[in-house]
């Protein structure tokens, strides 16, 4: 099986400075208790360049760099973060292994789709470069092979060819072994993995057991450990803790940015894009705040859902300050993307969905309403005011709406989203109902003026007919011819001539 490992440098560091950038550049280490004592788990290269080394004590550390800054180490939050970068390279590869705290396995079965396996590990790199994440990748037939280049070698992508992995590790020095085997081989004057993959495997046994069996077999590009994916959360949720608590909005949007990078890379790896969220803020000391999240159309866009969640969180007026930040996702949907129509422009699409979701989120979902498709002939009953929902069907070739899908099983009502020609020439107001106008008609049945509300308004513009007609088998049929009337001072209008006794009817009023 190929396999490719992502190593991503000293990831917990890397990981606190996106999430607070104004510790670029800055000496910091990540500590955690040992035994009574605050010791170094990681530390920032400005920390490593003034002799902070991993093991020290806080005390020695600061003794060392003044201006050092601590931050607790809390491995369950190392774990969820590195799980979300996997996660977000699922639309590359089937699955991911994580190696905590800095690394994770990825299978690289799927490389021949995007070009092989260089251009995939190329990929990858891209997919951290946009969350902020600089990392080495390489891909081999072996776990260990990949995982040691990944971290010892010199290129940012290396490919190791089937069959050349013992040639690959032959010049990495024996630090690389990472454990206590190579204690064995340094007592020997060994200095690189070559010379060790050189030994007599019989002798290697001999002198240091099963363990040192196992590296030497290493070296020489034999492994044989299994490739184990992380199972997926089924629910889709993530948090930052707050270095402080905070009292203003400042601190609780680069975590809500965090969040949302997180999780928008996450959702565009399962291919889902989310429909309703949930933020919790939980207070200092005790309490918590849940603020829900409609969106307009489902979307796995952080910058989108960050401008939504910036308006619904921003105006927030808590008793007390928030030292932490999560964010759910209630409900969430296939991503099939959007397929837009000629002339469309995404950035009004992207703005008339923030205004939809601010109104949704602000009024409550029950007073944003979309016209909704009824099973009825009459034109003017056909559309139907519903509570607004993200939309049920999609445009596109490849979505449950578009002319390859399979016809649908139940006639729900589906909801009207911009689809060109779905509602044309039909008014955005209806009269309760229709009202007989006394009009002015010239010999030949054209229209001249109207008297409407006991005002005479001249009629400026007329298309039309659109004849329609039908219901015969009910107590109620119809026949009519349909207008578009623009009446001076009053504007467009729905008119139709019934055919039973020739007179207009003003149905309804275009906006």
């Amino acid at each position: 099986m190929r396999r490719g490992y992502l190593h991503v440098t000293r990831f917990p560091v890397q990981r606190k400075v996106i999430e607070s950038p104004a510790l670029a550049g800055q000496p910091l280490v990540l500590v955690e208790e040992v035994r009574g004592q605050r010791r170094v788990v990681f530390a920032s290269t400005r920390a490593l360049k003034a002799g902070v080394r991993t093991g020290m004590t806080l005390t020695a550390a600061t003794a060392l760099e003044p201006e050092l800054r601590h931050f607790p180490y809390r491995l369950k939050d190392e774990a969820q973060a590195l799980a979300a970068l996997g996660e977000s390279l699922l639309g590359l590869c089937p699955g991911f292994q994580r190696d905590a705290p800095d690394g994770l396995w990825f299978d690289a079965s799927a490389a021949h789709l995007v070009g092989g396996e260089r251009e995939l590990g190329a990929r990858v790199l891209e997919v951290c470069g946009e969350q902020g994440y600089r990392a080495h990748v390489t891909v081999a037939s072996e776990a260990f092979t990949s995982r040691v280049l990944a971290r010892y070698g010199s290129q940012r992508v290396s490919v190791v060819p089937e069959g050349q992995g013992a040639r690959a590790l032959a010049p990495l020095p024996l630090g690389a072994l990472e454990d206590s085997a190579a204690k064995a081989f340094t007592v020997l004057g060994l200095s690189t993995l070559g010379e060790v993959a050189a030994l007599p495997a019989g002798a290697v046994t001999a002198r240091g057991g099963a363990g040192a069996a196992r590296v030497h077999a290493r070296c020489r590009g034999v492994d044989d450990t299994p490739f184990t994916p992380d199972p997926l959360e089924e629910a889709l949720e993530d948090r930052v803790v707050l270095d402080a608590p905070a009292d203003t909005f400042e601190p609780v949007q680069f975590a809500l940015k965090t969040l949302l990078d997180r999780l928008g890379a996450r959702l565009s790896g399962r291919q889902r894009a989310a429909v309703r969220l949930t933020f919790v803020l939980r207070l200092d000391p005790t309490g918590e705040a849940q603020v829900p999240l409609l969106l307009a159309r489902p979307t796995a866009q952080a910058k989108l859902l960050l401008d939504l969640a910036r308006h619904r969180l921003g105006e927030l007026r808590l008793e007390r300050p928030v030292a932490e930040v999560s964010v759910r996702v209630d409900a969430h949907d296939e991503d099939l993307g959007q397929q837009l129509a000629l002339g469309d422009a995404p950035e009004g699409d992207a703005a008339l969905e923030g205004v939809l979701s601010r109104l949704a989120t602000t009024l409550g979902e029950g007073a944003l309403f979309a016209a909704s498709l009824e099973a009825v002939h009459r034109p003017e009953s056909a559309h139907t005011p519903r509570a607004f929902h993200p939309p049920e069907a999609r445009r596109g070739l490849l979505s449950p709406s578009g002319p390859l899908a399979p016809a649908p099983e139940s006639a729900a009502p589906i909801t009207v989203w911009r689809e060109a020609g779905a509602a044309r020439e039909r008014p955005s107001r209806l009269l309760a109902q229709p009202a007989r106008l006394d009009a002015e008609v010239t010999a030949s049945g054209e229209m001249l003026a109207a008297r409407i509300a006991g005002r005479r308004h001249r009629v400026t513009a007329m298309a039309g007919p659109e004849r329609l007609g039908g219901e015969w088998w009910t107590d109620t049929p119809y026949q009519r011819d349909y207008y578009r009337v623009h009446f001076e001072g009053l504007g467009p209008a729905w008119v139709y001539r019934d055919g039973r006794d020739g007179d207009f009817y003003l149905q309804g009023l275009f906006d």
